[in-house]
C-alpha cells in the first residue's frame, strides 16, 4: 500500500503538495478561526503541513492519514521540527476506508477527491467523521475558462471536460449536496507555477542521480514535455481551491 514512486519525486522538495503558497495555507488557516484545541482529521494529508503549521499557530490537535509511507515520515519529521509532534500524529494507512473514532470539529480533504471516487463521495467521508455543527475542508480543481478541445482538456491533466466543473457550477454542486460554502481560498497563476515548475526541476535533479533508474526514461519523458504542456494548456485553463463546507 503506497503511492507510485513518480509522485515522491516530483515532489520531493514541497511541503505542500497542491497550488498553495505557505501565504494561501496560512490565509486558509486564519479564515477559519480555529479555536486552540480544535480536532482535525485530513485524509490524504500529504506531508502533513496543514495541520503541522495550524498546530503551531492555532494549538489545533489532529491526525492526518495518507497512503504514502515517504510522505508519512515527512510528516512525523515536520511535526518533530515545529514542536508539535505532542498534538498531531500520522498514520500510513488509506483513507478512503478511515473514519475518526471520536467525531472531530474539522475534516478535510485537499485535493484528492479521488478518494472517494469525486466530490460526493469525499463529503460523504467526511461526514463519517464530523460532529455536528462541524467544518469540512475540500480541495478541487475547476475550470477556470472552458476548454475548447481534448488537447486542452488532456493537457490539463483530466480524461475529459466532463471531469471538472466551472467554479460556479462546482459550488451549486456542493450546494446539490447538502452544504453550503461558507469561505474559499483560490489558488492563483503564481501559486500554480511555484507548484508544478517546482516538480521540473525536482525531476532534473533525480535525473541527474539515477540515469540508469528503471523509470529514467518515463521521468525524462515527462520533464520534456510538461513545461509547454502547463503552460499552453493548464496555467490557463485550470483552477483549484479549498472550500469550506458545513451541512445544511
Amino acid at each position: 500500500m503506497d503511492l507510485p514512486r513518480s509522485f515522491t519525486i516530483r515532489e520531493s522538495s514541497h511541503r505542500i503538495l497542491n497550488p498553495f503558497t505557505d501565504e494561501k495555507l496560512a490565509t486558509l488557516g486564519r479564515a477559519l478561526h480555529l479555536a486552540p484545541g480544535t480536532r482535525m482529521l485530513d485524509l490524504a494529508c500529504g506531508k502533513g503541513e496543514m495541520l503541522c503549521t495550524w498546530a503551531a499557530a492555532h494549538r489545533v490537535t489532529g491526525t492526518g492519514v495518507d497512503i504514502s509511507s515517504d510522505f508519512i515520515g515527512a510528516a512525523s519529521a515536520r511535526a518533530a521540527a515545529l514542536g508539535v509532534a505532542d498534538q498531531v500524529t500520522f498514520l500510513h494507512d488509506d483513507a478512503a476506508s478511515h473514519a475518526a473514532t471520536d467525531p472531530v470539529d474539522v475534516a478535510s480533504c485537499i485535493g484528492a477527491t479521488w478518494i472517494g471516487g469525486g466530490v460526493a463521495g469525499t463529503v460523504e467521508l467526511l461526514r463519517r467523521s464530523l460532529r455536528p455543527g462541524g467544518t469540512m475542508l475540500v480541495g478541487e480543481p475547476y475550470w477556470r475558462r472552458e476548454p475548447p478541445d481534448q488537447a486542452a482538456v488532456e493537457g490539463s491533466m483530466a480524461t475529459s471536460k466532463d471531469e471538472f466543473r466551472s467554479l460556479p457550477a462546482l459550488i451549486e454542486q456542493f450546494g446539490e449536496l447538502g452544504v453550503d460554502v461558507v469561505e474559499m481560498v483560490l489558488a492563483d497563476q503564481d501559486s500554480w507555477d511555484r507548484y508544478v515548475a517546482a516538480q521540473w526541476l525536482n525531476i532534473r535533479r533525480w535525473l541527474d542521480r539515477n540515469p540508469d533508474d528503471e523509470l529514467a526514461e518515463q521521468m525524462r519523458a515527462e520533464l520534456t514535455t510538461a513545461p509547454v504542456r502547463y503552460a499552453r494548456y493548464q496555467r490557463d485553463y485550470l483552477g483549484w481551491g479549498v472550500f469550506v463546507l458545513m451541512d445544511r
